[in-house]
């Protein structure tokens, strides 16, 4: 896809949340130049360093740390928070949104809409789905791996190709989908069984390689589409393989982001994925036991976290 035509006013775009996944997003829209890319976060940061396949750049980035300071909409805001963080994201919401707005969605999970819309001031929200690998290094460093042939997806209408269109020319490859939902849950099942096992057990994906938690995997994720079968999602019978053999065209090097904030002490994202698929059983009236298995734990962590 070729770069936007070039206009007088530049478009804004506000990234709300610096973190692994924001911070990439950020550092590949300031790569762009063509943007005002504002940072919302909780400290200053005045220059960004991405390292990326291509090579490592240091960008100048402009960041806010008080939604007061915030002094019109932006035209995109990038919601890259932690599913948890929702509510505190609020006072950014307020200020950047406008009927105009377009809010991009780039959180774990499902319900992006139905999570965000509350909050969203008339804007128009986008689920997006993150499929790029990002680690945050320090506050003012990230770093971008790719792992397959798209590093987001989002719907394919008209806020889909304009939400493609803003990044076309950038490291990150935007793809359309007709079927969002299948692709959500898809995303759901991955997450299912590399976030909750990497953070259990303190290992990087390669333990999943496993026989033993492979063959652990396969069965939570026989739960997970059971569930999902009962959302009305069209999912075909291999999906737990085809789950597992995605997985492993990653590098066992790579962490997960509920792996990352274990050791950093942070709390878990523990409700948009194992809870999401738990929850979704009790409405259809599906067995989870080893989802519960594992959010039960995933939950005594999170105690500890914040206690």
């Amino acid at each position: 896809m070729s770069a936007p035509t070039h206009t007088d006013r530049r478009l804004s775009v506000a990234i709300v949340g610096l973190g692994s996944i924001g911070g990439v997003a950020a550092g590949c829209l300031a790569v762009a130049t063509r943007y005002h890319v504002i940072a919302c976060t909780r400290r200053p940061v005045e220059r960004l360093t991405l390292e990326q396949p291509d090579g490592t750049v240091a960008l100048p980035l402009r960041a806010v740390t008080d939604p007061a300071q915030l002094e019109e909409p932006a035209d995109w805001v990038l919601l890259c928070t932690k599913t948890y963080q929702t509510d505190s994201a609020a006072p950014w919401l307020a200020r950047l949104c406008a009927p105009s707005t377009r809010i991009a969605v780039l959180q774990n999970g499902i319900g992006h809409v139905e999570r965000i819309a509350p909050f969203a001031g008339g804007a128009t929200v986008l689920p997006a789905i993150v499929y790029y690998n990002g680690e945050r290094l320090a506050p003012d460093r990230v770093r971008l791996r790719q792992g397959s042939d798209r590093d987001i997806a989002v719907p394919d209408d008209d806020c889909g190709r304009a939400f493609a269109e803003l990044f076309a020319g950038t490291p990150l490859r935007v793809a359309l989908s007709d079927d969002f939902a299948a692709l959500a849950w898809r995303k759901l099942l991955i997450n299912a069984v590399a976030n909750p096992i990497t953070a259990l057990t303190l290992q990087r994906q390669a333990v999943l390689r496993r026989p033993d938690v492979r063959e652990l995997c396969l069965k939570i994720l026989d739960e997970a589409v059971a569930v999902a079968r009962a959302e009305g999602v069209r999912l075909t019978d291999d999906e737990p393989a085809r789950a597992l053999a995605t997985l492993f065209t990653f590098s066992g090097e790579l962490g997960t982001s509920m792996y990352f904030d274990r050791l950093a002490g942070r709390r878990l994202e523990v409700e948009a994925l194992t809870g999401a698929i738990v929850a979704a059983g009790e409405r259809h009236g599906i067995a989870t036991p080893l989802n519960r298995a594992l959010l039960t734990l995933l939950r005594v962590i999170n105690d500890a976290a914040v206690a």
